[in-house]
């Protein structure tokens, strides 16, 4: 479960940029993660609870958006969503495709409380 892993990374992320005093006002992390990302949003958010639970961290929330996985084809250079897993052109039925995203993890923000 590389999950456990993931929601390690984003802990240290959260240490490296909120000053130490600060991290007790944490309470939602705002992710992107690509559909093609091999995540599981569910157990990513539970390995972050239970990297969380009895620290300071311990009730943050993680906000997820799913980024629909899209592509160029270089053929005929028209942009589209893939769907159903498909990775082939809808306008030109090319094959010689560029994935230009759906496949990322980002730390988007950290929301404090006042």
């Amino acid at each position: 479960m590389h999950e456990l892993s993931i929601a390690q990374d984003i802990l240290d992320i959260l240490r490296q940029n909120v000053p130490e005093q600060e991290l007790s006002k944490v309470r939602i992390i705002k992710l992107k993660i690509g559909e093609f990302a091999g995540i599981v949003t569910d157990s990513l958010e539970f390995c972050f609870e239970a990297v969380t639970v009895e620290t300071s961290l311990s009730g943050v929330k993680l906000d997820i958006e799913s980024i629909k996985v899209k592509a160029t084809c270089k053929s005929c250079k028209q942009s589209f969503e893939v769907q159903n897993n498909v990775f082939k052109c809808p306008f030109c039925n090319g094959l010689d495709i560029e994935i230009t995203s759906g496949t990322e993890l980002q730390v988007v923000e950290f929301e404090l409380e006042d």
